[in-house]
């Protein structure tokens, strides 16, 4: 099984791209999604995000709007919950990758915000950059209800800047040129990895080999 990495700053079109790899036959999972999960009742980060952060759960589960004033912009906090929050996460795909390899899955893409600062990509078999013109993606993320310039700065000085993401890809997508050609790229890149023969760039093994331990 193929694993790609997806990721790209706020407002570039990662859930628009991902929607182009399922329609293209691949298994998508959603780092976000895994965290709402996880935040969810009975949910595996509820009791230490809690013990943590008191005062953020409610009815048995985090609730996301406390956690958030809780945290406000203290750097330690933000660690604090990562560290909580991350293992967690990790060991969830893990567990839904075996279980889609089990299944004959043959391309799975990881939609995951904080790819590179959480070390995901040296994890997968290639990584996809979603991307945009500055001014195209401050317009798609300033036009969302209750976002202000202030905290759309705050979130992109949490995430690596679109060109180290960019100069780190193996596959770029740009989703400023409209959906037809995001689409066309998106196909193109399925087309590659899936071809007989290809190797990954970032493992140096051909598809689905073993790391070397």
């Amino acid at each position: 099984m193929i694993v790609l990495g997806l990721t790209g700053s706020i407002g570039m079109g990662k859930t628009t791209t991902t929607a182009m790899f399922a329609a293209e036959g691949a298994l998508v999972w959603n780092a976000d999604e895994a965290v709402h999960r996880l935040y969810a009742r009975d949910g595996a980060a509820v009791e230490p995000v809690g013990a943590a952060f008191p005062g953020v759960v409610i009815d048995g589960a985090v609730d996301r709007t406390r956690l958030a004033a809780a945290l406000g912009q203290d750097e330690a906090a933000f660690r604090r919950l990562e560290a909580i929050v991350h293992p967690l996460v990790l060991k969830g795909r893990l567990e839904d990758l075996e279980a889609a390899a089990r299944r004959g899955v043959r391309l799975a893409v990881l939609d995951i915000p904080l790819l590179f600062e959480t070390g995901g990509d040296a994890a997968v078999d290639a990584v996809v950059v979603v991307t945009a013109d500055p001014e195209v993606q401050a317009a798609r993320v300033l036009a969302r209800p209750g976002m202000t310039r202030k905290r759309f700065e705050a979130i992109l000085a949490r995430q690596t800047p679109d060109a180290e993401k960019r100069r780190r890809a193996d596959f770029v997508v740009d989703t400023g040129r409209g959906l037809e050609a995001a689409r066309v790229q998106v196909r193109e890149i399925v087309g590659t990895v899936l071809a007989p023969g290809w190797t990954s760039p970032r493992r140096g093994l051909p598809p689905g080999g073993k790391p070397i331990q």
